[in-house]
């Protein structure tokens, strides 16, 4: 089903971008991330970064905690034109003052108006937050949980694929053929709470056993809104498919068993009037051979893999300054949150209520000006197996440029 979602997106693209004409501007639903913000930017050399300092702080009227405090990450962003056809962006993260990552790195070459091919290291197109994790695109200080383990962010891989926007019609879109999630290399790199996240590769000498599909199409036709569709198809990679026999039926059973077949499905909405803004996502996640890789895993840190994950939330925001003279805006906010990596379980495996969260977040998001913003929320999270919220106090601040 959702394979057949993602090649009806390559399709519809390749068709629209036949018969579309250029429109004159750019509408406001219409959504950049940074490196798109940099593609659009003239002059050969490109410069752009974002990042956020963070306080995090465990409240609880029983135990003292310690608060937290962390240069959570600094981008710096880089890119290059050619020519007016090829450009290069580059994306180089500092996490946690120590940590260094390549979080983008991919080449474009523009077709024509409405159609590119990107290959190299690349976002998946999958929901709001992997796309748009900018600390100026997303209320509270931290990325929304059900961002961070469901989809889940931030989630790159090596890939190739077509990229555009079509303005007549009113469609921005992505299609890509990428590398998978890593479900094996010598022990179990998925499941339990954290669903998928253990398996993300981010193109550190990773490895392929077979490519996976991915696509997105967002429509900005109706004022105000934006609606997105994201489709993923594919299998997780393993280790245990080098250097096997095709012909070696024993090795392939064991190989086989070590990965997992993923569908995943994602729908988001934002919407904006006057000093309104809404957000809204929902996921769906269906994992097929999940009892052959528990038992196969059961020895190796895994054996805990739910065959289906789902979660969705809605953010509602308001900025009180909007009929201020400044640009400054001022936007208390609420997000309600749920999300499970065990929706459903396969062969013996139990359920584990743990992983079935409710998240309640709100707090104060204050714009300085669109790229700089100080951020404060009470973070309140439940699982299934407890009865009471567990809160955290968050503040810090991000740019984006």
């Amino acid at each position: 089903m959702i394979k057949r979602i993602t090649i009806s997106i390559i399709f519809f693209a390749a068709a629209i971008t036949a018969t579309a004409q250029e429109a004159d501007s750019i509408p406001g639903n219409l959504y950049f991330n940074s490196a798109e913000r940099l593609l659009l930017t003239d002059g050969n050399l490109k410069i752009g970064g974002y990042g956020g300092v963070h306080y995090n702080q465990s409240i609880n009227k029983d135990t003292r905690y310690n608060g937290k405090l962390d240069v959570h990450r600094f981008i710096m962003m880089l890119g290059y034109q050619f020519n007016n056809r090829t450009q290069f962006i580059t994306e180089l993260e500092f996490e946690h003052v120590k940590e260094v990552y390549v979080e983008q790195a991919f080449i474009q070459y523009k077709l024509n108006n409405y159609a590119n091919i990107r290959g190299g290291l690349l976002l998946t197109p999958m929901g709001l937050t992997n796309e748009y994790h900018e600390p100026t695109n997303f209320n509270g200080v931290e990325r929304p949980l059900l961002d961070k383990y469901i989809v889940p962010s931030t989630w790159r891989e090596i890939g190739i694929g077509v990229s555009g926007i079509i303005l007549p019609v009113s469609v921005k879109y992505q299609a890509y053929l990428m590398n998978g999630f890593k479900s094996f290399d010598n022990q179990a790199r998925i499941g339990g709470s954290s669903g998928l996240r253990g398996g993300r590769q981010k193109a550190a000498e990773s490895f392929i056993s077979s490519p996976n599909l991915s696509g997105r199409i967002e429509y900005f036709g109706l004022r105000r809104l934006n609606l997105g569709l994201s489709a993923y198809y594919g299998k997780t990679q393993s280790n245990l498919y080098d250097g096997i026999r095709k012909d070696d039926e024993v090795a392939m059973a064991i190989a086989d068993s070590s990965v997992v077949n993923i569908s995943m499905l994602g729908a988001d909405a934002r919407y904006s009037y006057q000093g309104l803004q809404v957000k809204a996502q929902l996921y769906y996640t269906k994992l097929s051979n999940t009892n052959q890789y528990n038992q196969f895993t059961a020895d190796k840190d895994g054996g805990d893999l739910g065959s289906s994950m789902a979660g969705f939330y809605i953010d509602l925001g308001y900025n009180v300054l909007r009929q201020a003279e400044t640009t400054m805006q001022l936007i208390p906010f609420i997000r309600y949150s749920s999300y499970d990596t065990h929706k459903s379980v396969a062969g013996d495996l139990q359920r584990n209520p743990e992983y079935h969260n409710t998240v309640i977040t709100t707090g104060l998001s204050l714009f300085l000006e669109k790229g700089a913003v100080i951020k404060t929320d009470i973070q309140l999270v439940k699982n299934g197996s407890h009865d009471k919220y567990m809160a955290t106090l968050n503040a810090g601040f991000g740019i984006m440029f």
